[in-house]
């Protein structure tokens, strides 16, 4: 039996700006308006008849998008989740009166979820900026679809001074910089800047295997797989996804790289590194969590086995975070220092892989 309740209808409400030219067909337009939108789902939903645009239902993705438009979706999705505050500890980098810089430990889920509503970084926000409890929006109204949208009505229900919004994530297994927004007049100011791709993210990560190039970049589609739909994977009618690599240190069958995002699609250096060839040490969801590259021996196995054992995620790691203050208009840059585990990892690699 689900523990999920039953979906009622709910409405998103999407004005496209005044200035707006390019002319993009509808289901274009929501799909890079929806975060982790996959397109197949929103012609889908074009179709069943669940989008008004200026109060005049259309049943054609064709539709041209012009400056001005409102377009509504009427979606089924759960009642919002209530959300209490939680005393969990935070590694906070900075903090004003807009927003705040944490260094997530891995293991940390970012936002919660029906069968997930405790522990997560959300809860340890709302204790933090010592906030009541809330009811929390849920993420997939057309399955694929996150109600944090640029135009569309925040995630937050209810009026409250101040509460965490969160801009952009990172998976329960990788560590780092996540900036998250005390109101939503900062939080569309910085959602902006990663809808531009303006934001700088670098991650850092250890990776089977060393690649044929020392640099280069990834340009391949990202949607959820056809045979498991909680993992994504390089499709031709993805969304584009763009990533940059740089290797940094070569071991003997492992390798150190920095990742640079163009996008943020979801799991999107974990698809891209296994696409190459070349998955993340640890990552059990895209092959890395057994030897990809050397040899395949007892001993070789057992030490493996022991190394993920003390780090049980993927060698994956955010460590660079910058962005223009919603507020001041500075640019701001923070880095966090790979996490213990991994840094273990890559010493106990770099012993045996002079």
């Amino acid at each position: 039996m689900s523990s999920e309740p039953e979906k009622v209808e709910t409405t998103i409400v999407i004005r496209v700006p005044s200035g707006y030219r390019e002319g993009a067909r509808l289901d274009q337009y929501l799909t890079s308006s929806l975060q982790n939108a996959s397109r197949s789902k929103v012609q889908q939903g074009i179709r069943a008849g669940q989008v008004e645009v200026n109060g005049r239902q259309v049943s054609k993705s064709s539709y041209v998008v012009q400056a001005g438009d409102e377009i509504v979706c009427t979606v089924m999705k759960p009642p919002p989740i209530a959300i209490t505050p939680e005393e969990i500890p935070l590694d906070i980098l900075f903090e004003d009166d807009a927003l705040i810089v944490v260094n997530k430990a891995a293991g940390m889920v970012v936002h919660p979820a029906y069968g997930n509503r405790t522990g997560t970084l959300v809860n340890a926000l709302l204790f933090h900026i010592g906030a009541a409890s809330i009811d929390l929006e849920e993420d997939d109204p057309f399955d694929d679809v996150n109600l944090s949208t640029l135009n569309a009505e925040p995630s937050f229900p209810g009026d409250p001074t101040v509460r965490p919004g969160i801009v952009h994530r990172l998976d329960k297994g990788t560590s780092g910089l996540l900036v998250v927004a005390k109101t939503d007049r900062d939080h569309a100011h910085l959602a902006r800047q990663f809808y531009d791709h303006t934001v700088e993210r670098m991650y850092q990560a250890i990776l089977w295997g060393i690649p044929a190039e020392d640099s280069g970049t990834i340009d391949q589609p990202i949607a959820r797989s056809p045979r498991d739909r909680k993992k994504m994977a390089v499709q031709p009618a993805g969304k584009q996804a763009v990533t940059h690599f740089s290797v940094v240190e070569k071991l003997l069958h492992t390798s150190v790289c920095h990742f640079k995002l163009e996008t943020g699609r979801t799991h999107q250096i974990r698809v891209h590194s296994a696409f190459m060839g070349h998955p993340l040490v640890g990552d059990t969801t895209y092959g890395g969590d057994r030897i990809r590259s050397g040899p395949d021996t007892r001993s070789r196995n057992q030490f493996f086995a022991n190394l993920f054992s003390e780090m049980p995620h993927q060698a994956l790691h955010a460590a660079v975070l910058g962005f223009v203050h919603p507020r001041s208009g500075e640019t701001v840059r923070f880095e966090a220092r790979m996490p213990e585990d991994m840094g273990f990892v890559l010493s106990r690699l770099k012993e045996i892989e002079p």
